[in-house]
């Protein structure tokens, strides 16, 4: 996979860019001023990111895979540590699917109903392939979401979810947790 260069990265405008950023050359950047990227990000190849009026937010440690999105007019939030596996789409936008409303971007705004709502995910939150989260979703600290499950209901803090819609399945252990703090040792360690 081939990467942007720093030069590159930085033309393209963002909001703020860390270090050790990789994105591909084949990912797409929409609203780049309100697009926050920290350090140590990896953004794969068809990736799709688009930053609405509140923009998105990626915190350190964050890997995005193949043909993930994130799209919308509300806040996307992913804190540090994350891990969207392929296919992932999380949305802060939403159409009114009721009938009541027509949808999709080329109707007149009075038509539609469309929900905007901020999208969080917390620190060591892995999503599974192929699934989708909707608008005013937060996943608390250390959720994992299984394969292909449809995100409609917050998700509580370290326990592992899956299914359309997704329901608890079980406890998830905290043992990354460790990890993690051998990792902030190990970078004060280098830095030394």
């Amino acid at each position: 996979m081939a990467h942007l260069t720093r030069e590159q990265i930085e033309q393209m405008g963002f909001k703020s860019i860390g270090d050790r950023v990789l994105l591909s050359d084949r990912a797409s950047f929409y609203g780049c001023s309100r697009i926050s990227i920290a350090n140590d990000v990896r953004i794969d190849d068809f990736c799709v990111i688009s930053a609405g009026e509140r923009g998105i937010s990626i915190g350190n440690y964050v890997h995005m895979a193949v043909y993930t999105s994130l799209i919308g007019a509300g806040r996307i939030v992913l804190s540090d540590y994350c891990n969207l596996s392929s296919r992932v789409s999380i949305y802060s936008s939403s159409d009114d699917y009721s009938g009541e409303y027509m949808t999709n971007p080329m109707v007149p705004v009075q038509c539609t109903n469309v929900k905007h709502a901020d999208v969080f995910l917390g620190r060591h939150v892995i999503v599974g392939c192929g699934s989708v989260v909707l608008p005013g979703v937060t996943l608390e600290d250390g959720v994992a979401v299984g394969a292909l499950s449809l995100i409609v209901n917050s998700c509580s803090s370290f326990e592992i979810y899956a299914g359309s819609p997704a329901k608890r399945i079980k406890p998830r252990k905290r043992d990354l947790l460790l990890l993690e703090k051998n990792i902030c040792i190990s970078t004060v360690e280098s830095k030394q």
